[in-house]
């Protein structure tokens, strides 16, 4: 009996040990395609370095260097202290379908050098036929909120995901901020207030 016990019991511990080994591997192949694809879509925007390819693409600029101070509103999204920059927004691909490849916003920090690509952002308009929260990178989407007043009218109600892939953030690749980014060299800085959240699927 005793040596059936230590038989079963190094059977389970065997199991044990492949199955921890597994998960392992899986969840380092998840990380691993997930890096793929972010330095797949980096590798793509890498033309958008010089602003003006991103004007012949119609990712047009908003103007405003956006940027927030941290204060906290009840019923607003919340943005920790930091810069969104300056927005150059490709308008025919909002509300299209979501592609991890094409951003619809591309965003660029004012420099003494001129502006340099600091990140990107996808838009989701709340229509009906959103079911769920978007998600890309596995990451999901803030939201709904009002657009960002005044440079994107209220009535926008929508979903959004930041990344700073070309931007060192301290609070992490998709936050909606980087405290990293200025808006002390923009020709029109904007501080703007936390934009208010909306009903809208969970």
């Amino acid at each position: 009996m005793t040596s059936t016990a230590s038989l079963g019991r190094c059977g389970v511990l065997a199991l044990a040990s492949l199955a921890g080994a597994w998960l392992g591997a899986a969840t380092a192949q998840a990380e691993d395609v997930n890096k793929a694809d972010i330095d797949a879509l980096k590798k793509s925007l890498a033309k958008y370095e010089d602003y003006t390819a991103a004007v012949r693409d119609l990712y047009l600029s908003t103007v405003g260097c956006v940027y927030y101070s941290g204060e906290k509103i009840p019923g607003s999204m919340e943005y920790p202290k930091g810069a969104m920059g300056i927005h150059f927004v490709n308008v025919p691909s909002v509300g299209q379908k979501l592609d991890p490849m094409k951003p619809n916003v591309l965003i660029y920090e004012p420099t003494k050098k001129g502006l340099k690509l600091v990140g990107v952002e996808w838009l989701v308009p709340l229509t009906p036929d959103v079911k769920a929260p978007p998600k890309l990178f596995g990451q999901t989407f803030m939201g709904p909120m009002e657009g960002h007043y005044p440079l994107i009218p209220r009535e926008f109600v929508h979903y959004d995901l930041h990344a700073w892939l070309f931007s060192d953030n301290p609070n992490g690749m998709f936050s909606p901020t980087n405290p990293n980014v200025k808006c002390n060299k923009a020709e029109f800085p904007m501080l703007e207030k936390p934009t208010k959240m909306m009903p809208g699927p969970m």
